[in-house]
C-alpha cells in the first residue's frame, strides 16, 4: 500500500474485480430473503449529471448494506430510450435517433459504472430495443381485447408546424416550444387506456402504502380527484335541451344565479347562434382555445355573455349562461352551477359582470349579506332563502336535496373523478408503434402477436417538420388486412412513452424471457419492489400509470401483486449557490475571483458580489457540476460521499466545493491513519469485546459499539446517510486521539484495529472502493460484500462507571463515581468518605442512608 490515496488507481482495480466476479449478479433463491432495490431509469441523454449520482448512490448505499445484510439483492439498471428528445437531437445533428441513443447509452453507462454502482448489468436493456417494445404492443393488444385501450375523437394541443400533438409541458406561452409557432386546439382520434376503470382501486390501495411520503399520496389523491355530489339539471329557457351540471355543493343550489360553460362545450357556440353575442362569443373561444393550463393559473377571471337563458328548477328564476376561462371540459360535465356567495371564482366573475349574489348558507358566528362581502363563504353553515330546506345543516341538506333531485326527475346522486383516461398516442417516429390496422372492409383490426413486433422502419434524416415520418414510410405503409387479406393501413401513432416506463419494473425480473413480458414465476419471487427512488416530479403521471399498469396485468393473470413499489423515496434536487453582481447579474460561485476570506468579486468588473438565491442546477442555466471532472480530480468515492454528507436524500443538496474538499480530506485522513500504523495494527487481533481497559480505552470500545448501532439505525429504514457518515467521522477521531499515544496505541492495539475494521465495512456502501481496498490491506481475503453487517454490544453501550449525586438532608453536596456493580454497601461507604461530603457533616451523627439505585445518595443526619 503506498502512502498518498489514489483515487482513480484503486477504482480501476475494484471496479474491474466486481466485474470480473460479476460480484453484483443474482438469481431466485428461497433461501434467502429477497430485497427489490430500484432507481428510476434515466433518459440517455447523453452524460450523467449531479442528479443522477446522488439518485443512484443513495440506491447503491441500500443496495450493498442489504447484502451485507443477508438479503438477496435485485438492484437492476436499464434505459428509458424512446422520447422526443431524441428526435430534436437527430434533427439538430442530421443523425438517426436510434444511432444517438445507442451512442449515449454506451457513454452513460461507462460513467456509471465508474461511480461504481453495484448494478446486475445482465439484465440491462433499452426500451428502444425491439425484444423490449414487443411486449409493450401486446400489452396493449391484450388491454384491447379487455375494452381497456379505445380510440376516440379528443382536443389536443396541435402544432400545425411541426403536425404534432404537444404535452401542455411542451407549450410555452401559447407557442410550440420547438418552432414557436402558435399553438392551437384541434380534435384528433386518439388511442387512450381506461385507466378511469380502476379509479377507485387506484385511490383505495392508497391507503395501503404506508412507505410512500405523504406528499406523494396527497399528489396522486389530488389527481385521481373522486368528488362525491349531485348531477342538476338546468333546462334551456328559450329552447328545448338542458344542461347538466355536477357539483359537490348542492346545498347551494338555491344561490345559483348563473352558469359557466367551458368553451370547448357543446352548446357553446350552439347558444349563440343568431344572436348579437355571436360574434363576441366566437372571438372568446377561439382566443381561449389558445390558452394552455386553463384553470390553473390566478388573476382576473374572464367570460362572455351567450345570449341564452336556462331556469333553475329551485328557484324558478331564469339565470343567464356565461363562457367562463376557468370552467375545464376535463371536470364533471364542462357547465357549473355557479353561486357567487360561496365560490371565490364565481363571486369575483360576478363582481366583474354585475351578476346578482345570493346568501343561501350562513356560519355560525356572523350574518353575512350579499352587498358587504369580500369574498364567497366557502365552508359549510345553516342553509336560508333555500325553500324547505332552509335551517339544515349544510351536509344535512346536500343528502335531502340528493334525495330530492331524484323524486323529481331533476337530477341525481352521481360520483365524478378529475382523472381523466390516459391518452397513448403521439404522432412522432421515436416511439413504439401501435399495433393496429384499418381497412376499410373489415375495420380496426389488432396486428396478430404472431407478427409482433411492428418494427419502426429506417427512415431518412429527420427535418422537424411535417409529422412524423412513418406517414411517409413506404415500408412500414405496406400491410394487408389480417381478417380479409385486403389492402390496409397501419396505426402511424407511436405510443407515449410512460408506457414503457409503466413496467419495465416487471422486465427486469426475466429481461431475457420470449413467451411472455415477463416470467410469472420470476415475479412472484421478486415483486413487490422492496424499495424505489427517484425524483418528486413524477410523483404523479409516473407512478399512477405504473400502478395502472400492476393492477392491469395483475387482470391478465401476469403479475401477482396488487401494488408495485411498497416503499418510495423521492430524493432532493442539487442546488448550487448564485452571487449577484449590480452590472453583470446572476454568478456562479464557478465565476468568481477573491477567496472566501477576501471576499468574492465579479471576474467581468472586480466588484463585490452578494450571496444570493439558491437554484436547482441545469444546463439551461449554465451552473451545472459535470461528474466527470469532479471523479478525475477527487474520485468516485469523494463524490459519493459528499452526495451522501451534504443533505438527507429527501431534502435539497446544496452544491459546495469546499463541502467536496471536506470528503475528500477525509478519506485521505483515513487513508494515512492506516498506512500510519499498519505495522501495529497489521499484527494486531481485531477484538471489540476486550474487558478490563484503562479509562481511554473503555470509553473508545463504547464508542466503537454506540457509532455501529447509529449507522445500523440511520441506514435501516431511514435513510439518515448524512449523520451516520457523522458517526463514522466521529468515531475516526477518537481512534485516531486514542492511536496519537504510543502506550496506548500499544495496549489497545486489538481494539483500535477493531475500531478501524469497524469503521472500513461501515463505509463500505458509502464508499466501496476505498473501503475494499483497506480491508485488502489489513489482511483480509474475502470480499467485503460477503463480510457480515457489524453487529453492536448492549453490554459495551452500559456505562462500566456510575455517577451519583450525594446529598446531605436534602440538598446536593457532592458527586462520586463508583463502578457499576457496585453493591449498595460500597456506594454508601464511598459517599461518607467522599471529602466534600464529610464537610457538611459536621461531627453530627448519620441517622440514615436513603439510596437511589445508579442515581443518588441522600444522607440524612439526626436534628
Amino acid at each position: 500500500m503506498e502512502g498518498k490515496y489514489q483515487a482513480k488507481k484503486i477504482e480501476q482495480k475494484w471496479q474491474g474485480i466486481w466485474k470480473e466476479k460479476k460480484s453484483f449478479q443474482v438469481t431466485e433463491d428461497s433461501r434467502l430473503p429477497k430485497y427489490y432495490l430500484l432507481e428510476m431509469f434515466p433518459y440517455p441523454s447523453g452524460r450523467i449529471h449531479m442528479g443522477h449520482v446522488r439518485n443512484y448512490t443513495i440506491g447503491d448505499v441500500v443496495a450493498r448494506y442489504k447484502r451485507m445484510r443477508g438479503y438477496n439483492v435485485l438492484h437492476p439498471m436499464g434505459w428509458d430510450a424512446f422520447g422526443l428528445p431524441a428526435e430534436n437531437a437527430a434533427i439538430e445533428r442530421g443523425v438517426h435517433p436510434k444511432m444517438w441513443t445507442e451512442e449515449n447509452i454506451l457513454y452513460m453507462k461507462t460513467q456509471l459504472q465508474r461511480m461504481g454502482f453495484s448494478y446486475d448489468w445482465e439484465r440491462e436493456f433499452a426500451t428502444c430495443d425491439p425484444e423490449y417494445y414487443r411486449w409493450n404492443q401486446w400489452i396493449f393488444l391484450k388491454l384491447y381485447e379487455r375494452g381497456l385501450a379505445y380510440k376516440k375523437s379528443s382536443s389536443v394541443n396541435w402544432c400545425p408546424s411541426c403536425k404534432t400533438v404537444l404535452a401542455n409541458e411542451q407549450v410555452i406561452e401559447g407557442a410550440c416550444w420547438r418552432c414557436e409557432t402558435a399553438v392551437t386546439q384541434k380534435e384528433l382520434e386518439q388511442w387512450f387506456f381506461r385507466i378511469t376503470a380502476y379509479a377507485d382501486e387506484l385511490l383505495e390501495d392508497l391507503d395501503r402504502l404506508d412507505g410512500w411520503p405523504d406528499k406523494v399520496l396527497t399528489m396522486q389523491r389530488n389527481w385521481i380527484g373522486k368528488s362525491i355530489g349531485a348531477e342538476i339539471l338546468f333546462p334551456l329557457a328559450d329552447q328545448d335541451g338542458s344542461l347538466r351540471i355536477f357539483t359537490t355543493r348542492q346545498d347551494t343550489v338555491y344561490g345559483a344565479t348563473f352558469v359557466s360553460l367551458a368553451v370547448e362545450h357543446p352548446l357553446a357556440l350552439e347558444l349563440c347562434s343568431g344572436t348579437p353575442q355571436e360574434k363576441a362569443v366566437k372571438a372568446f373561444v377561439e382566443r381561449i382555445k389558445k390558452v394552455t393550463r386553463r384553470g390553473e393559473k390566478e388573476g382576473e377571471k374572464e367570460g362572455v355573455f351567450t345570449g341564452a337563458y336556462c331556469k333553475n328548477l329551485f328557484t324558478g328564476e331564469k339565470i343567464p349562461i356565461y363562457l367562463a376561462d376557468f370552467v375545464l371540459m376535463e371536470y364533471g360535465t364542462g357547465a357549473v352551477m355557479a353561486v357567487p356567495a360561496h365560490d371565490q371564482r364565481d363571486f369575483e366573475f360576478a363582481r366583474k359582470y354585475c351578476i346578482p349574489i345570493r346568501v343561501v348558507i350562513q356560519p355560525q358566528d356572523k350574518l353575512l349579506r350579499a352587498d358587504e362581502m369580500t369574498e364567497a363563504y366557502v365552508d359549510d353553515g345553516s342553509m336560508v332563502e333555500s325553500g324547505p330546506f332552509s335551517g339544515l345543516a349544510s351536509h344535512e341538506g346536500r343528502e335531502k336535496i340528493a334525495i330530492y333531485l331524484e323524486e323529481k326527475g331533476w337530477g341525481k346522486k352521481d360520483i365524478r373523478y378529475r382523472l381523466r383516461d390516459w391518452g397513448i398516442s403521439r404522432q412522432r417516429y421515436w416511439g413504439t408503434p401501435i399495433p393496429m390496422i384499418y381497412c376499410d372492409k373489415c375495420g380496426i383490426i389488432p396486428v396478430p402477436e404472431k407478427d409482433l413486433p411492428v418494427r419502426l422502419p429506417g427512415v431518412g434524416p429527420l427535418a422537424g417538420k411535417g409529422g412524423s415520418p412513418l406517414v411517409e414510410s413506404a415500408v412500414f405503409l405496406e400491410v394487408r388486412c389480417p381478417k380479409c387479406g385486403g389492402p390496409a393501413r397501419p396505426e402511424t401513432d407511436t405510443m407515449d412513452t410512460f408506457v414503457d416506463s409503466s413496467w419495465y419494473f416487471l422486465r427486469y425480473v426475466s429481461p431475457k424471457f420470449d413467451s411472455a413480458p415477463f416470467a410469472s414465476e420470476k415475479a412472484s419471487y421478486w415483486m413487490p419492489v422492496d424499495q424505489y427512488i427517484g425524483g418528486v416530479e413524477h410523483a404523479v403521471l409516473h407512478l399512477l400509470y405504473a400502478r395502472f399498469f400492476t393492477k392491469a396485468l395483475r387482470d391478465l393473470a401476469l403479475a401477482r401483486v396488487d401494488e408495485p413499489f411498497t416503499n418510495l423515496l423521492t430524493q432532493g434536487m442539487v442546488c448550487k449557490e448564485t452571487y449577484k453582481c449590480a452590472e453583470h447579474d446572476w454568478l456562479f460561485p464557478g465565476d468568481l475571483v477573491g477567496s472566501e476570506k477576501e471576499g468574492w468579486r465579479c471576474p467581468n468588473c472586480s466588484k463585490p458580489v452578494e450571496r444570493g438565491r439558491v437554484e436547482k442546477m441545469s444546463k439551461s442555466k449554465k451552473n451545472i457540476v459535470d461528474p466527470e471532472e469532479l471523479t478525475a480530480a477527487y474520485g468516485a468515492d469523494t463524490a459519493r460521499l459528499f452526495a451522501l454528507f451534504a443533505a438527507p436524500p429527501e431534502k435539497d443538496l446544496e452544491w459546495s466545493d469546499q463541502g467536496v474538499e471536506g470528503s475528500h480530506r477525509f478519506l485521505s485522513r483515513l487513508w494515512r491513519f492506516v498506512f500510519q500504523h499498519r505495522d501495529v495494527l497489521f499484527h494486531a487481533t481485531s477484538d471489540l469485546h476486550t474487558k478490563g481497559l484503562p479509562p481511554q480505552l473503555r470509553e473508545l470500545r463504547r464508542l466503537i459499539h454506540r457509532t455501529i448501532k447509529k449507522v445500523t439505525a440511520d441506514i435501516e429504514g431511514r435513510f439518515h446517510f448524512n449523520t451516520a457518515i457523522a458517526a463514522v467521522m466521529e468515531l475516526f477521531n477518537g481512534l485516531s486521539l486514542a492511536a496519537k499515544d504510543e502506550s496506548t496505541l500499544k495496549e489497545g492495539a486489538s481494539l483500535i484495529r477493531g475500531g478501524l475494521e469497524s469503521i472500513v465495512v461501515l463505509l463500505y456502501p458509502f464508499v466501496p472502493h476505498m473501503a475494499s481496498e483497506l480491508w485488502e490491506e489489513l489482511g483480509h481475503q474475502e470480499s467485503l460484500d460477503e463480510v457480515p453487517w457489524p453487529v453492536y454490544s448492549q453490554e459495551a453501550l452500559e456505562e462500566e462507571q456510575w455517577l451519583i449525586v450525594v446529598q446531605v438532608d436534602g440538598r446536593v453536596r457532592g458527586r462520586i463515581t463508583v463502578p457499576a456493580d457496585a453493591s449498595s454497601e460500597l456506594v454508601e461507604a464511598e459517599a461518607l468518605a467522599d471529602p466534600k461530603v464529610k464537610g457538611f457533616l459536621h461531627g453530627r451523627e448519620v441517622q440514615r442512608v436513603i439510596q437511589v439505585p445508579r442515581r443518588l445518595v441522600n444522607i440524612v443526619l439526626e436534628g
